[in-house]
This record gives structure tokens, sequence and C-alpha cells, in this order.
């Protein structure tokens, strides 16, 4: 059984309205209007009071149908991809910071040659900047390209 079916059958079930239920679970009658015509579904702390004001499980309730099922677990999978790429920017932001911090230092350090005649020199602070700099960009590129194929993908699901 579909949700809406569902939520339209337990409503009646206990003899209200829609503005009654609305009042009950704190949505508007809109909102529950739009639950049973199949136009959206409720979120996760919604569905909580809806099975507490009925007196069901959220298994009973959810499970009615695949349709429920299926959007929570996408939510979750949305909120992890999106903590995922956000960790990602994060780490990627950071490498590219310590590749600039490794080029100040080449720039303001004092290269000399000692008594013996040896060169002192940071050299090697400029191929590890790099390394740093190519290496957060490279991570943030990838995460990028990985976000909106995923978002193309899920566009194309959807249509």
């Amino acid at each position: 059984m579909k949700f809406s079916e569902q939520i339209k059958k337990l409503r009646r079930d206990q003899g209200l309205t829609q503005e009654e239920l609305a009042a009950k679970i704190h949505v508007t009658r809109q909102v529950v209007s739009n639950w049973e015509n199949d136009k959206n579904l409720p979120d996760l702390e919604t569905l909580i009071v809806i099975s507490q004001t009925f007196q069901l499980s959220l298994d009973q309730l959810i499970l009615g149908g695949t349709e429920m099922t299926d959007k929570l677990i996408n939510d979750a999978s949305e909120t992890k991809r999106a903590k995922f790429n956000f960790w990602l920017a994060l780490i990627g932001g950071g490498l590219m910071v310590i590749g600039f911090i490794c080029f100040l230092i080449k720039a303001n350090s004092v290269e000399y040659v000692d008594k013996q005649g040896f060169l002192h020199e940071n050299f090697y602070l400029l191929p590890i900047g790099y390394l740093f700099l190519f290496s957060g960009l490279l991570v943030i590129l990838v995460s990028g390209v990985s976000y909106l194929f995923k978002q193309h993908k899920l566009r194309k699901s959807q249509n």
C-alpha cells in the first residue's frame, strides 16, 4: 500500500478530518492533503509523530509501501555523501594551504654559502609545495566531478 493510501485510511479509520489530523501532528491541512494526493512525503520527525498519533510502530507505518523506505534510504545516503564531500573539500583545502606555506617558507628563507663552499638552500620546498598544491587541487576536483556525476545520475533516475 502506498503511503498516500495508508495515511488516508488511517485518518478515516480514526474519524478525523484533514484539519484535525494536521492539528494533531502540528502541520497544515495542505501538507496532509499533499501526502494523501501523493505529492510529497513527510520527513522522519513527522513520521515519528504520525506513528505515535496512530499508535503504530514505524515499521508498520513505513513498510506499508516501499516508496517511503526508499525515500528514507536516499535521504540518509545524501547526508552521508554531503558529509563525505565536505571532508574531501576540507582535506583538499588543507593540502593546498600546506603547499602555499612551503612556498612562503622558500621565499623567505636565506640561501648562503658556508666557509667550506657548500650552498645551503631549501630547494626541496618547491617540489614539495607543488606536490601539496596539486594534490589538494586534485582531491577537490575529483570530489566535485564525483558530486556532479552523482547529481546528474540522480536527475536521470527521477525523470
